[in-house]
């Protein structure tokens, strides 16, 4: 189901994919924050170098983390809103199973969650495993992800292209509405400031 554009804002970076026929059209821009307002602008150069326009778009990909909070919530905020807009599918793709594409199973990924933990997700020929978190993990196989260590295998493409290429096997399914893919709970405190008094 092509054209399908693919996009990621789970990390430090607002990266993009646009799956054509017989290619691939991709930018990764390395940013700390900004993601919000560059997002939509970076779709639009990519849809603009690939001489189409968002009508022609039969299937949207989203990375829907885990990551950055704030960032997950972004990308799948703008799917779900390009969605219901251009009346086309749009499907998630978790930042484990994309970095899984394209390599040998079985394969463990094993990505960095800050505090002394990794996100660990099991790919065999079965399918995937539940993804999780631990405290650390010894692979007993082929491992891929940035805490995999040294023998780590590289990805078989870049992020937002291995989340293009899993929507589009997905997209000609039924899928469910993308969501966030937490696996711990959100850093930021509630306020202690009480509510505000509403007044009859």
């Amino acid at each position: 189901m092509l054209p399908i554009l693919a996009f990621d804002t789970s990390a430090a970076h607002c990266a993009a994919a646009l799956l054509l026929p017989g290619r691939v059209i991709q930018r990764v821009e390395q940013m700390e924050k900004g993601q919000a307002e560059r997002l939509i602008p970076l779709l639009e150069e990519l849809l603009a170098e690939g001489g189409i326009g968002w009508a022609d778009l039969k299937a949207l990909a989203v990375g829907t983390g885990p990551g950055n909070f704030t960032g997950v919530r972004i990308s799948v905020a703008a799917a779900r809103g390009l969605a219901l807009g251009l009346g086309i599918p749009a499907v998630g793709v978790t930042r484990l199973e994309a970095l899984a594409y394209g390599l040998p199973r079985p394969l463990v990924v094993i990505e960095d969650a800050k505090r002394g933990q990794v996100y660990v997700q099991l790919f065999t020929h079965q399918g995937p495993g539940t993804a999780h978190l631990a405290d650390r993990v010894v692979p007993a196989c082929a491992a891929t992800g940035s805490a995999a260590g040294d023998a780590a295998l590289p990805p078989a493409v870049p992020l937002a292209e291995a989340i293009a290429r899993i929507g589009a096997d997905r997209a000609g399914t039924p899928q469910p509405r993308p969501a966030p893919f937490y696996l711990r709970g959100a850093d930021a405190a509630p306020p202690s400031d009480p509510p505000p008094v509403i007044l009859p």
